[in-house]
């Protein structure tokens, strides 16, 4: 009896390590997304003492440097009348929020100044999350012209828990020990919290699998690495085959590089190594080499396909094959509502040739198997689902525990679509199909009306607390998909009549709905009829709302096929699309970089959070996120190719990344998102398909379930 349960013992806490979600090292520094200055950090000054800055951010140097490709440069000035600091923030990403333990702060210092001595060198000193700072650290680093590394034992900091260093939230450098008043120029890197002073020793070594060259970028692989003892992946390039220089770094848990060279027509050659948590690299690979090329308007459009397809296929959760949240972020949570868009784009994948029918097959019995098994609620997903234990994973609180129709709404997209698309009579085809059948009838849509007299569907249902959310549907927004999909069930259908009294309600609940997340009354009782820069709109709130409102709901059902009492919704989303590049043209606000190629206001990573930019003064605030514009191909292909190719030939080196455009960029504001959101890069994929073969939305509209809803919809009108 104890043997066994001993052995139940050894089998659950082998599971609860496997399932330990990933740990980052909490960083502060590590390179700048933008060249320039380095949006995260914060300087001060006061009398004579002063500090280089550009808009009250510290300098990004791309000469001197420790890991490339950047680092923090200090120009100082220390006088007795005044001071200095510089803040350099840990910048929070969506979803890091696991992370190992803090039990040494280490970065690296290169001073440039030959005057500088020990004593001219800054203090150092820790941010709390109430802004107050830790004791002075000293740095006692003197050589001049070479890096050298500062580790500080996190015992030394006053109330510290190493296991929470999120309390922790940025580091300081301040002067003044010395009086001198003269300049000293200092260069700082690779910022962070470690678990450790040493590292263990690297088994494996780098090997090049492939390179294959674009118009501006080479992309470089590696077989996926398992030694948790490396760090980074470094990465040579040489334009001769023998004068090799480090261009870039990546992180362990990804297995490609996107070396943006900035040149078309050029033959280059790569090396990589693998460097430990010392900084100490293996011996390099051996090269390999490749060229970039020229490129036509098709072939971009194949190229941007690929790379957010490659999001959903190589870098999808291992256990489920479902898409992330986001990337970086937590590496087990999937959200059902990117899984949904990333089935459709690895169907566009396949179709395109990217992997093969048999590739695809098989990821797709991994994906229905793994739904099949999934917590659900009334047969609806959670939002966000463990991709271990297929449980609901509470990511946006406790309230959030149970069923998400629109999310679910967006899954089930996905999967019809590949239901329509496996039509083979192999039994792997027919399991998809049959799979995918029972979740599609096991979803209980009129459940979520509350009572069977309800005018609304409501977005969440919650097993210990029920309604507490409480959110009922109303559009003008993404949600369109959920009253369609509802009405077309074969199962638990709603009543057509829904989709008015719900969805375009016009009484004074809806009225008072988009009022207030319009902050105005244009379009309040759905429709608007008010002109944009002389386009016509519809429906929509003020001038149409962000542009996933015309992405999300409209990548399988094609919005050619959708006409209510009030509009055709291809029309209608073109015109929004329209008004939305019309606005960025005007540029109201004059936020650096709008215009007829950079632009689509929508939802997107921010500087400091999440949040959706709208063609509204208030709610534009300097964002360009490259979906808006590139998801929006069938609507408007001149203006999206427009801004796909300024996106990429002018942008590239720091928006192009290993899944395509990274989330979004601020050039008013020197910045750019380090993540790739799972609701933004299949959007790309997707519609630029609908765009170019109108793939989806054919596979989509040949459903009999989602024909005969359309019809019902049709009689209401």
């Amino acid at each position: 009896m104890l043997r066994v349960k001993l052995l139940v013992y050894c089998l659950l806490f082998c599971f609860l390590s496997y399932a330990q979600e990933y740990e980052y090292n909490y960083s502060f520094f590590s390179n700048s997304s933008m060249a320039g200055s380095h949006y995260f950090s914060r300087t001060a000054n006061s009398g004579s003492s002063g500090i280089k800055n550009s808009n009250g951010k510290l300098p990004v140097s791309e000469t001197i440097l420790h890991t490339p490709g950047n680092a923090l440069q200090l120009q100082y000035r220390n006088a007795a009348d005044g001071k200095w600091q510089a803040a350099i923030y840990h910048a929070e990403i969506r979803g890091m929020d696991h992370f190992k333990k803090a039990s040494f702060l280490s970065f690296w210092i290169f001073i440039a100044s030959a005057n500088t001595s020990l004593q001219d060198l800054p203090a150092v000193q820790l941010m709390r999350q109430d802004s107050s700072l830790t004791s002075a650290y000293t740095i006692t680093a003197g050589k001049a012209n070479e890096w050298q590394r500062v580790i500080i034992p996190t015992t030394s900091i006053k109330g510290f828990k190493p296991d929470e260093p999120w309390t922790i939230i940025a580091i300081v450098f301040a002067g003044q020990k010395s009086t001198d008043n003269r300049e000293h120029t200092i260069y700082i890197d690779d910022i962070a919290f470690l678990s450790t002073d040493h590292a263990g020793p690297v088994s494996e070594l780098p090997v090049i699998a492939t390179t294959t060259g674009y118009a501006m970028h080479i992309d470089i692989t590696w077989a996926k690495i398992t030694d948790k003892n490396i760090r980074w992946v470094k990465i040579y390039r040489s334009a001769d085959g023998k004068d090799y220089r480090a261009v870039g770094v990546q992180q362990p848990y990804i297995n490609r590089y996107a070396d943006y060279t900035g040149e078309t027509g050029k033959k280059y050659f790569y090396k990589i190594s693998f460097v430990d948590g010392n900084y100490e690299e293996t011996n390099l690979s051996l090269p390999v080499a490749a060229a970039t090329r020229s490129m036509t308007d098709d072939d971009l459009l194949t190229m941007v396909q690929e790379a957010s397809f490659r999001y959903y296929w190589e870098a999808a959760e291992s256990n489920s094959g479902l898409a992330r949240e986001n990337i970086s972020g937590r590496q087990n949570m999937i959200a059902a509502g990117a899984s949904g868009f990333g089935i459709m784009a690895l169907i566009a994948g396949t179709e395109r040739k990217f992997i093969t029918r048999q590739e695809s097959v098989a990821r797709f019995v991994n994906i229905v198997n793994f739904l099949d098994k999934a917590e659900t609620f009334h047969g609806m997903y959670p939002h966000f689902i463990d991709g271990l234990t297929g449980k609901v994973e509470t990511f946006f609180g406790n309230k959030d525990n149970g069923a998400d129709i629109v999310e679910t709404s967006f899954l089930l997209q996905g999967l019809l679509a590949a239901r329509q698309y496996f039509s083979g009579n192999d039994p792997q085809e027919k399991l998809i199909r049959e799979k995918i059948t029972t979740i599609w009838k096991k979803a209980e849509w009129s459940w979520f009306r509350i009572t069977p007299d309800s005018k609304f569907l409501y977005w969440h249902w919650s097993p210990d607390q029920g309604w507490v959310i409480h959110h009922n549907l109303i559009g003008w927004n993404e949600t369109m998909i959920t009253y369609l999909l509802a009405i077309a069930s074969p199962t638990h259908s709603v009543p057509a009549r829904l989709y008015y009294s719900g969805w375009a309600n016009q009484d004074s609940t809806g009225q008072k709905y988009r009022a207030a997340w319009g902050q105005t009354k244009e379009g309040s009782m759905y429709t608007n009829g008010n002109t944009y820069f002389g386009i016509k709109l519809d429906v929509g709130v003020s001038d149409g709302g962000p542009l996933f409102f015309t992405h999300y709901s409209y990548m399988g059902y094609d919005p050619h096929f959708i006409t209510d009492r009030y509009t055709n919704y291809f029309i209608n989303n073109q015109h929004i699309a329209k008004i939305n590049h019309s606005y960025c043209v005007q540029n109201p606000n004059k936020f650096k970089g709008y215009g007829d190629s950079a632009w689509g206001l929508t939802a997107s990573d921010g500087p400091d959070t999440y949040y959706a930019d709208e063609p509204v003064v208030w709610q534009d605030h300097g964002k360009i996120t490259p979906t808006g514009a590139i998801s929006s191909f069938p609507y408007t292909p001149a203006e999206s190719m427009k801004a796909l190719k300024n996106y990429y030939f002018n942008y590239g080196k720091w928006l192009w990344g290993e899944y395509g455009f990274k989330d979004a960029f601020d050039l008013t504001n020197n910045w750019c998102s380090e993540i790739y959101m799972g609701l933004n890069q299949a959007p790309m994929a997707v519609m630029i398909e609908n765009y170019r073969t109108g793939l989806i939305w054919k596979l989509f509209m040949q459903i009999p379930d989602i024909r005969n809803g359309l019809k019902k919809l049709e009689k209401e009108k």
